[in-house]
């Protein structure tokens, strides 16, 4: 993913791995048993890890384990809710599957009514799926950002558990309505949030100067984690109002804020490492200013203040279409880096619908665009983000050349067609077909790109070096 200071590797297993294919002249994972133990004495293959596909590879590197883990996630979270969605839009089909369900799973089936399938939804996705990629690349980048070492599999393995465990238990709380399992899923996932937040921390403390990117982040994590025990607190017999709370932080006090962070400090990296003539520009006084607007926004939203949202989203609105008219790279670009700022102009246009849908509501009281501003974020900003961004790490951190490759590029094209859906699915008389639609788009556009990933992740690198 990264190249030059922001990442860097070690100059030492460089030269390892260097003196090791010159003896043969042959790959190293391809040489046999004998090889292998050479690997391992030089330091270039992790002690007690398969040098093919295996499992073990998960545990080599934080952001192999949580990205493995947020991908399933995602394809799961995805799955259950276009499954949900099809069922309400077409009662026959439902009923269809619940009655499968029921015959497959014939033990105990309670239906859980606490949490509307809705509003879970948001909570999954904001809270279990993209904090696994999120926790995944900051516990990797964090020490690198810093110069400190980097974390032993003990300091972030509970984190994948506890991510991974209560998105499961969670979404068979949804799909059977087991009783506990909900609350146990919650539990377990905040129990992971706790162990990644404590190992964030430490590694600031024990940083000695002041990188405030990753101190950025972190301050997001903390919001975010308040939002996810305003959801454990309405699952526990709280007031609706507590999981109104955990969705808007999640998305304005979570995951805008590292969104835009790791935009501020990669995006300019990346092109100026690959575009001649480019020139970063990443001023510190971008997070300044944007830091209070964002905050501004969730506090209207929190005290449902609509009718005053249009000036906070115009300033944020203009402040990201400078941005990107800075950040663009002029001239021939790879798609690899395109895709970033393609993904990265959804943000103006996001705060183009929401200054829209402030000014409309305060003449007539209406939410003409419904949720299509929010869409716009979620599935237009963080969908595409999310592909460019992983792609591109994964491709790097796996010895591969930093293209876009095939697969992935369809993964984003489609991604933009149903961002574009779900926003036109608000403004249609049949809502939920066109959100039925959307999901099923959702994974038609994921699933290969997922199998993609997960295979690689479960793979030693192709160039032969760690991680």
């Amino acid at each position: 993913m990264f190249a030059g200071s922001e990442n860097g590797g070690s100059a030492a297993e460089s030269w390892s791995l260097t003196q090791v294919k010159g003896i043969s002249g042959r790959h190293p994972y391809s040489a046999g048993i004998e090889w292998s133990r050479v690997m391992t004495i030089l330091g270039a293959q992790p002690v007690g890890v398969a040098s093919e596909s295996s499992p073990s590879w998960l545990l080599v590197t934080p952001h192999r384990l949580m990205f493995f883990i947020g991908a399933s996630n995602l394809l799961l979270a995805i799955l259950w809710w276009a499954v949900w969605l099809v069922a309400q839009r077409w009662p026959g089909l439902g009923l269809l599957i619940a009655n499968m369900a029921t015959h497959a799973l014939p033990w105990q089936h309670t239906q859980h009514q606490q949490v509307p399938p809705g509003w879970l939804h948001a909570f999954i996705m904001q809270y279990q799926v993209l904090p696994s990629f999120m926790f995944g690349f900051l516990l990797t980048v964090f020490p690198r950002w810093m110069g400190l070492p980097e974390l032993a599999r003990w300091r972030y393995l509970p984190v994948g558990i506890g991510l991974v465990g209560g998105q499961a238990l969670c979404l068979l709380a949804a799909a059977f309505g087991w009783r506990y399992c909900l609350e146990a899923g919650l539990i377990l996932t905040a129990t992971g949030w706790l162990v990644g937040l404590w190992t964030l921390g430490l590694l600031l403390f024990q940083e000695k100067g002041c990188t405030w990117h990753a101190r950025s982040c972190f301050l997001a994590f903390i919001f975010g984690f308040f939002g996810l025990c305003a959801f454990l607190m309405f699952s526990f017999g709280g007031a609706p109002m507590w999981a109104f709370v955990s969705i808007k932080m999640g998305s304005f006090g979570l995951l805008m804020p590292i969104y835009f962070t790791v935009a501020h400090r990669m995006f300019p990296f990346f092109a100026g490492n690959v575009c001649k003539g480019y020139t970063p520009w990443r001023p510190m006084w971008l997070l300044a200013v944007f830091w209070p607007l964002c905050l501004a926004h969730l506090a209207l939203e929190l005290v449902h203040g609509y009718a005053w949202l249009w000036p906070v989203d115009l300033a944020l609105l203009g402040l990201t279409a400078v941005m990107l008219l800075r950040w663009w790279p002029r001239g021939p670009k790879p798609a690899l880096l395109s895709v970033l700022f393609i993904a990265f102009a959804w943000l103006p246009i996001t705060f183009a619908l929401y200054a829209t849908q402030s000014l409309i509501f305060s003449i007539n009281g209406a939410f003409t665009l419904g949720r299509a501003p929010a869409h716009a974020l979620f599935i237009g900003f963080f969908g595409s983000v999310l592909i460019a961004m992983v792609t591109r790490v994964t491709q790097g951190h796996s010895g591969r050349a930093l293209v876009m490759p095939a697969v992935a590029i369809f993964a984003f094209i489609c991604i933009q067609i149903v961002a574009i859906l779900r926003i036109i699915a608000e403004l249609t008389a049949d809502t939920l077909f066109w959100q039925a639609v959307a999901a099923l788009a959702w994974l038609l556009a994921l699933g290969p790109w997922v199998l993609w990933l997960n295979r690689i992740y479960l793979a030693p690198r192709v160039d032969g070096k760690p991680g």
